[in-house]
């Protein structure tokens, strides 16, 4: 939080819009799609780069938002042992 504060990007609810944070996370991700699709993977304003921001800027909101980010994880990949995901009526793969 030190570099949220020293860069006035907000290190409590109050200080920060959550659709704004939201959205810069959308940017950062859709950075990380157009670096991939021109085959810039590493150095400046690649894919790597990108989805670091993405990650940074998803951390920081879970801080300020007191979400245990680490946990949530790890229940969603609990859940997801045992999800069953139909296929035949999904778009993916096809």
């Amino acid at each position: 939080m030190k570099q949220a504060k020293e860069k006035g990007f907000g290190t409590k609810p109050d200080d920060i819009s959550v659709p704004e944070k939201i959205a810069l996370i959308h940017s950062e991700v859709s950075e990380a799609f157009e670096a991939y699709r021109h085959k810039n993977i590493t150095g400046k304003d690649g894919l790597e780069e990108e989805l670091g921001d993405a990650v940074q800027r998803i951390l920081h909101l879970c801080g300020i938002l007191g979400i245990n980010v680490e946990e949530a994880i790890l229940k969603k990949l609990d859940f997801n042992k045992t999800r069953k995901w139909d296929w035949e009526n999904m778009n993916e793969g096809k």
